[in-house]
């Protein structure tokens, strides 16, 4: 479903503005209507952030930019508490706009996103705090990017358990059928 989203706004919104969609989540918004933070990345290569406001005209989907920064002014991502399960983050510009991610996955994506993105084009001190570095690093292997490494490796580790178990089960009973006959 978020590629189809992804796609739209790609092609309604951001193309028609020749800017390239990098990432967008969902975040709680005021009114009736979805809304999503965006990163974007223009063709003179900056950062563009934008709250974007999703509705339908009769049965035509609509996007509205409603608000807009640029990476090289976010002074500071406040993701609020590193230890717990939330969704909620503070992102500082020249004002603090708190904003509630659809889910803390997400807010976790859209500040590797940025990290990313500031890596790239701006190499600035960019200031992450409050998110756990273990999720925060594109390179862990607990990033969303590697859920499927992680999942294969538990497949794996429950295969070897299983396999050593029956390895001895056969080996003791070889062992108690010799002790059997042997007696």
């Amino acid at each position: 479903m978020s590629s189809l989203v992804k796609e739209d706004l790609a092609k309604r919104l951001f193309g028609p503005r020749r800017l390239q969609l990098q990432e967008f989540i969902e975040v709680e918004g005021s009114g009736a209507g979805r809304c999503y933070l965006c990163a974007a990345v223009t063709k003179s290569e900056e950062v563009e952030i934008c709250m974007v406001k999703h509705f339908r005209v009769d049965q035509e989907e609509k996007y509205e930019v409603v608000e807009k920064w640029f990476l090289k002014d976010l002074e500071m991502i406040d993701g609020k508490e590193a230890d717990t399960d939330n969704p909620y983050f503070d992102m500082h510009f020249h004002k603090v706009y708190s904003l509630e991610a659809y889910s803390c996955a997400s807010k976790y994506t859209f500040a590797r996103t940025l990290n990313k993105l500031n890596e790239m084009y701006l190499k600035k001190d960019l200031k992450i705090v409050n998110f756990d570095d273990t999720y925060l690093n594109d390179d862990s292997i607990w990033s969303s990017n590697n859920r499927d490494c992680l999942v294969l490796m538990r497949i794996c580790f429950y295969a070897s358990n299983l396999l050593s178990n029956a390895l001895v089960s056969y080996k003791l009973h070889n062992f108690f059928t010799t002790l059997q006959e042997v007696c």
